[in-house]
């Protein structure tokens, strides 16, 4: 399923399923069949597998053939974030190019990390696609950009391996790591990372089960057009299974949760001479079968 929280006029974000050039509204459609599921997206993520078997089960019986009022037409809705996370766990310098771009422009080892970067970025980070990623000049001018395949957790996780860990993964999604680079502070990147709009997510959750090899995916970015990331997952140092087994070897995973898996090389602070987001850009994150994620950047 491509799921996403979306938006008609004012009225509050719901949960929906992408079918074709409709947006099918899940607690609509599964009311009209006498049955219950939530009507945003983190409630349906904790609700395990038994409620996406629901859905499926509801799609697929009227699909092409919808009840009525259950579905919108995908070009009139606003897709927001598809939720916000409690936790949002990071992974630096986890593609080999970009290790060896972030020694020469940022401060970092040129040898390769052992075990993963992890850092962490605010929930209140979170924005949806289309919205305005704040470049406040008071801050820095030095506002970055990383273009990542985001890992949605679909149940709690601790201590878990790495031959089960894509068990408990509920769906994958993009997230754009916006980056101060001029905001670390003595080396430690909360502040860098974490600021308000610097999560941009979305635009869809694309359940586990439609992407069997997350390790295939083209990963691009694009700023006003123009190709800045193009890479592939299958350059992550670190691999899905291995984040969630070393995360989950301290800190407990739940339901909802995101890992924002690293972002291959062609960031700002690395390219010759290095560039920066400026109001008026319009940024792209781009993951294959995931969608873009586009969002502009606005002074404040």
């Amino acid at each position: 399923m491509r799921l996403v929280n979306y938006q008609i006029g004012q009225a509050k974000g719901r949960l929906g399923a992408v079918v074709g050039d409709v947006i099918v509204d899940l607690a609509r459609i599964a009311e009209v069949e006498g049955t219950v599921l939530p009507d945003n997206m983190l409630a349906f993520i904790q609700g395990g597998k038994q409620m996406q078997a629901l859905a499926h089960g509801l799609l697929g019986k009227s699909e092409g053939n919808w009840p009525a009022g259950v579905t919108v037409p995908a070009a009139s809705a606003k897709l927001l974030a598809p939720f916000r996370p409690n936790k949002i766990i990071g992974i630096g310098l986890n593609y080999v190019e970009h290790v060896e771009e972030s020694s020469r422009t940022l401060d970092t080892s040129k040898e390769l990390p052992t075990r993963p970067v992890l850092f962490a970025k605010a929930s209140t980070a979170v924005i949806g696609p289309d919205d305005a990623i704040h470049h406040n000049a008071n801050l820095t001018n030095q506002v970055d950009w990383e273009s990542e395949l985001a890992v949605v957790m679909a149940r709690d996780a601790k201590g878990v391996s790495e031959a089960e860990a894509l068990l408990y993964v509920f769906g994958y999604s993009i997230m754009n790591d916006i980056s101060a680079r001029d905001q670390r502070r003595s080396g430690l990147w909360f502040f860098s990372k974490g600021q308000d709009t610097y999560a941009p997510f979305g635009p869809y959750v694309v359940t586990a089960d439609e992407i069997p090899d997350p390790h295939a995916l083209d990963i691009k970015l694009r700023v006003n057009g123009v190709t800045k990331q193009d890479s592939n997952t299958k350059y992550m140092l670190f691999k899905v299974p291995t984040l969630i087994a070393d995360i989950t070897s301290g800190v407990t995973l739940e339901a909802g949760d995101v890992i924002a898996t690293g972002t291959p090389s062609g960031v700002g602070a690395g390219r010759v001479p290095q560039e920066f987001l400026q109001p008026g850009d319009v940024v792209e994150a781009e993951v294959e079968q995931l969608g873009i994620l586009r969002n502009h950047v606005v002074a404040v």
